[in-house]
């Protein structure tokens, strides 16, 4: 019951009835204090409205007295919650962190990288790019040097392309990718999701017939020549029999395949001839169905995906063709086109959310807030308290041991704030934890996390500053939760999993109903 009635009040909070008979006479005084924080006039004001219960009522002596009294309880369990230190447990933390981005997406003039990404992939999966590469290798653990030689002859090759050379030319006499010598650097036609993200994110940048700056990957230094682009045709669904030769040129397996077309053509059931000949033995026992695949999901069997793009009423068979893995036969099942974007943005996030693009876009918003925001760091107090790390911080051990005046020293700034070693030095004694990083990967986690929360902070204040409604509204929420939490500490553990699960989620569709406001 005490666990419904801590809802019950996050619900009271979420709703808006009006009582604009209550007036009280100096909006910013202090009405009481609990443990020496101050609850104002103006605050009381404001809750009262809200959760008032019969809105069609005056406010009377009695009535008004009556909610006094439930909001002293509500901010003296507030205080406990605050003197158990539960506002500084990780658990809480992390909730209110969800709740609060939620509360600020409105606000903000930028979408939610996950937003955004999805439908940047979305608009990309709805075109077609034909385009050639070059690659020179310069591998991440490449020592300095070579990778500044790598670099050195992407750039002199870019100087003979924009000169004038032919750059499928140059490309199967220079490219350090071993199908640039048969196939001239041409990758054919890809969509979205097909290439790393910074290849992808080049191609779709640079115009028809344009050669892009030069890139860099996880494999190395790339130039891209874009040759085409065309409306995706979406993806393909096939039956195959494959025949697999002794050699390109067996004859045998060619005269085979050709028997196998005429029996289909006579009108021999494609099920069984696919059971009795092909040879690919994890599809021959269900007619030789495949899954459906876009453009670009088969480069390395370019002649395949061609001929089954190539189709165009379901049921349909192929004459018998030849790629570099044998011989096919191939039977349109069905084309499915693109779906809207509606029916595929939960999918599609699914999807980003474990791909390293997430991170790469989330980086480039971080840059941008930090630019927003005035993030001015001290590059020398930095170093200096990154060359205090050692195998202690990767094991969650490690302490300051640097000088008083380094400690005291700014690290950076953040709009007004200025933020200090001692700062760092606290937020790392918290949150720092066993890891298999190493020691100054994860000082640089650590820091940039750091940062973040700052900008965080400076983004709250603005907020708070800018729309008040704001900064109460995300007060409702810290205190719904911490009481939630004392609530729980101290008569709700033996309740159900499912019904906390259940109550969480209340708060939760409260939180997006709030934010849609």
């Amino acid at each position: 019951m005490m666990r419904l009635f801590a809802v019950l009040l996050v619900l009271l909070v979420a709703s808006a009835p009006v009582l604009a008979q209550l007036k009280l006479r100096k909006k910013e005084a202090t009405l009481f204090t609990v443990k020496g924080k101050p609850v104002s006039t103006d605050e009381f004001t404001r809750l009262y409205k809200k959760n008032a219960f019969n809105k069609n009522e005056a406010a009377s002596q009695e009535a008004v007295e009556e909610y006094l009294q439930l909001l002293i309880n509500f901010k003296l369990k507030i205080a406990e919650a605050y003197s158990r230190g539960l506002d500084a447990t990780p658990k809480f933390s992390n909730e209110f962190k969800t709740y609060q981005e939620e509360l600020k997406k409105p606000y903000r003039t930028e979408p939610d990288a996950l937003d955004l990404l999805a439908k940047q992939t979305y608009q990309r999966l709805t075109e077609e790019v034909k385009a050639s590469h070059i690659l020179i290798n310069a591998k991440p653990e490449d020592a300095p040097a070579d990778t500044l030689k790598a670099y050195n002859k992407i750039v002199s090759i870019r100087s003979r392309i924009l000169a004038g050379e032919d750059f499928e030319k140059v490309a199967a006499e220079v490219s350090e990718d071993p199908s640039a010598k048969y196939n001239y650097g041409n990758l054919g036609y890809f969509t979205a999701l097909q290439m790393v993200y910074q290849f992808e994110d080049a191609a779709y940048n640079t115009k028809t017939g344009d050669l892009s700056p030069i890139i860099r990957t996880q494999f190395g230094y790339h130039l891209i020549k874009v040759f085409d682009r065309k409306p995706a045709r979406g993806e393909v669904e096939v039956s195959h029999i494959l025949l697999r030769g002794a050699s390109p040129d067996d004859k045998n397996v060619k005269n085979k395949i050709f028997e196998i077309y005429d029996q289909l053509r006579a009108g021999r059931n494609w099920d069984e001839v696919c059971k009795e000949y092909s040879e690919d033995t994890g599809t021959k026992n269900s007619g030789g169905r495949l899954r459906p695949f876009g453009v670009g999901a088969l480069a390395s069997v370019p002649e395949f995906e061609s001929r089954a793009f190539a189709m165009q009423k379901p049921g349909e068979i192929s004459d018998p063709f030849e790629s570099n893995i044998g011989w096919h036969i191939i039977r349109l099942e069905r084309k499915i086109p693109l779906l809207p974007y509606n029916e595929m943005e939960a999918s599609l996030k699914r999807r980003l959310g474990r791909d390293e693009r997430l991170q790469l876009s989330k980086k480039e918003l971080s840059e941008k807030r930090r630019k927003e925001y005035h993030f001015t760091e001290v590059p020398e107090v930095k170093e200096k308290v990154f060359a205090l790390v050692d195998t202690s911080l990767t094991k969650g051990t490690w302490s300051y041991k640097g000088t008083a005046e380094l400690k005291s020293q700014q690290l950076f700034s953040v709009e007004n704030r200025k933020i200090s070693v001692a700062d760092f030095i606290n937020y790392i004694n918290t949150n720092q934890t066993k890891v298999s990083q190493a020691p100054l990967a994860y000082m640089q986690q650590l820091y940039d996390a750091f940062v973040e929360d700052n900008i965080m902070i400076a983004e709250n204040e603005r907020l708070e500053r800018e729309h008040p409604e704001f900064k109460f509204t995300l007060n409702e929420y810290r205190e719904g939760i911490l009481l939630f939490d004392i609530m729980e500490s101290e008569v709700w553990n033996k309740a159900t999993e499912w019904k906390r699960v259940f109550l969480l989620l209340l708060i939760k569709v409260l939180l997006k109903a709030q934010s849609i406001k």
